[in-house]
């Protein structure tokens, strides 16, 4: 199987050329079991068309014991992105001639032209950064191979949201990348190097007017024992043309197959504590699953697109304790067929108000509409 068939949808660009307020985030992650730790990296563009107060775009690392790193990159005429598939970057300092079209590079080119910028497809990422007030500074370049994109491996791969979400109804959409894949090369993290090989990798994007209003995500795929399973899992209270709704979603890849609790084949429940607590169940005609998420940790705060541009909004640690049971329910009883656990699991809260515990469950209604909030 190719890499292309892999691809999902929503992977291009979705910048219309228009004035309105626009973001596109991509996020690229790589997990080091042997080293506890994990890598994150996050890149935005806002407002491409430029001259807004918002207009530009920034590169934030959640690195090796949830420690941070963000640059930003003020000129929205050196970032560039494929329209038809997954590919961007964004230049900084350079040693390239003076009007050189912002496109991908030879990665030795890269790597001896860009001083500050990155560059990341779907197979290939990396990057050198450094902040000159905390003296921190991070590179990074290695090969991606991608094993699960979102769907069976073996047939088109889906649309996170659905396959309305090729329209703009919601804001933002969000789109699985690649919920599993395979990294191999090295990060440099203040000046300590981890080398990898077949490290577990994921992706995802989001783009639209704002990030939603408040929302919440779970994603491991370095599990203890579980080598080729994957999780992603998230809610949000989100805008949908005229009115705000409730939704949620759990997508397990495991050994080939794809589970998915979505609001238009399950009923999906959450509880979601403003910190250290994410519990999540959902069910469908033949499967339920449970998940439960932990920390202790602080968390870090992490930048995100706002109405009123890159603003501090959410936590996250890649530090979290997650347990997840999967069973088979379709013949008329419940049998496990799935008991995972992991310390390495990506737990994120965001928006506001986060000042009690969330409760809600979704469900599909002919409306298209995600109903049966309880409370936050």
């Amino acid at each position: 199987m190719t890499d292309r068939n892999l691809q999902t949808p929503h992977s291009g660009y979705h910048w219309d050329g228009s004035s309105r307020r626009f973001f596109e985030g991509w996020y690229y992650r790589v997990t080091l079991p042997e080293h506890r730790q994990t890598v994150a990296f996050m890149y935005s563009i806002e407002d491409p068309i430029g001259g807004s107060p918002h207009s530009g775009g920034a590169a934030q690392i959640l690195g090796p014991d949830d420690k941070y790193l963000c640059r930003t990159f003020p000129d929205v005429n050196r970032f560039w992105a494929w329209p038809d598939a997954l590919g961007l970057g964004h230049w900084g300092i350079t040693e390239l001639p003076p009007g050189h079209p912002p496109v991908y590079l030879d990665p030795i080119d890269f790597t001896t032209k860009v001083q500050q910028g990155y560059q990341a497809t779907a197979t290939w990422h990396q990057g050198n950064l450094h902040d000159p007030g905390t003296g921190q500074t991070a590179r990074w370049e290695y090969h991606l191979q991608p094993i699960y994109g979102w769907g069976n491996p073996a047939q088109s791969q889906q649309s996170t949201a659905g396959w309305f979400s090729q329209f703009q109804l919601f804001e933002p959409g969000w789109q699985i990348l690649m919920a599993h894949g395979l990294a191999t090369g090295w990060i440099e993290w203040n000046g300590q190097r981890y080398s990898f090989r077949d490290a577990p990798a994921y992706g995802e994007k989001n783009w639209g007017g704002a990030f939603p209003k408040k929302w919440f995500w779970l994603n491991c795929n370095a599990f203890e024992q579980e080598p080729d399973l994957a999780l992603t899992a998230g809610g949000g209270y989100r805008d949908v043309l005229w009115w705000t709704e409730s939704a949620a979603l759990i997508g397990i890849h495991h050994q080939g197959r794809f589970y998915e609790f979505v609001p238009w084949n399950a009923y999906v429940e959450w509880e979601v504590h403003p910190w250290g607590y994410w519990r999540m169940t959902a069910r469908n005609d033949r499967y339920e699953v449970e998940l439960t998420g932990t920390t202790t940790r602080s968390g870090t705060p992490l930048r995100a697109p706002t109405v009123n541009g890159l603003a501090f909004c959410c936590r996250d640690t890649m530090h979290g304790q997650l347990h997840l049971e999967l069973r088979d329910r379709s013949m008329g009883r419940s049998r496990t067929i799935l008991v995972a656990d992991s310390s390495l699991c990506g737990l994120e809260v965001g928006g506001s108000p986060w000042q009690s515990v969330w409760q809600a469950a979704a469900s599909y209604w002919p409306s298209f509409r995600y109903v049966n909030y309880v409370s936050n």
